[in-house]
């Protein structure tokens, strides 16, 4: 399915990309076959994650979790592969309540 018609097919309220990879970084997690790749990705995405924009974003998210429900998704068909792993690990560290 074209990304055009996520949205016009309801497949997401509001997209909010400010915590998604780079594109190149993005690539090099697409790209990681082997342990140490996928090491080397998450260290990168964790490093844009530590931008202070990018963690205004999981503090706010974290401390909405706590009144509101929401989830966050992307397209990646194995979550153990995919930056979701990352920012759910990160959200947990920024206190949010995650089920």
């Amino acid at each position: 399915m074209p990304k055009a018609l996520f949205s016009e097919q309801n497949w997401y309220d509001v997209w909010f990309p400010n915590l998604a990879p780079s594109v190149q970084t993005m690539k090099l997690g697409q790209r990681a076959a082997t342990p140490a790749q996928w090491a080397a990705f998450k260290r990168k995405y964790k490093a844009e994650m530590a931008a202070p924009g990018a963690k205004h974003d999981l503090e706010l998210l974290a401390v909405l979790s706590h009144t509101t429900n929401f989830s966050v998704g992307c397209y990646c068909e194995d979550e153990s592969r995919c930056h979701l792993s990352v920012l759910k690990r990160l959200l947990i560290e920024n206190g949010a309540k995650i089920e």
